[in-house]
């Protein structure tokens, strides 16, 4: 992973702060399974698993957490 996409942590409002903690868990996917193809396999198993969407929101509440304290709490 070479490109830079991700300059800072600073986001203007809690909204997109939110979009940017969702987009790290995307990334963060991404990176660990680079292809496409598998990863489209592998969603027909964890869309139907609640166990695994609640795991998904964990992942995205702490990076939000992460977000939001380099943020001042949006103060």
């Amino acid at each position: 992973m070479s490109e830079t996409w991700l300059p800072s942590l600073t986001t203007p409002t809690p909204q997109a702060g939110f979009e940017l903690a969702v987009k790290l868990a995307r990334m963060g996917v991404k990176v660990t399974q680079p292809s496409d193809e598998i990863r489209g396999k592998l969603r027909a198993a964890y869309e139907q698993d609640t166990a695994q969407l609640i795991a998904v929101s964990q992942v995205v509440a702490i990076h939000y957490q992460t977000i939001a304290a380099a943020n001042d709490y949006w103060r």
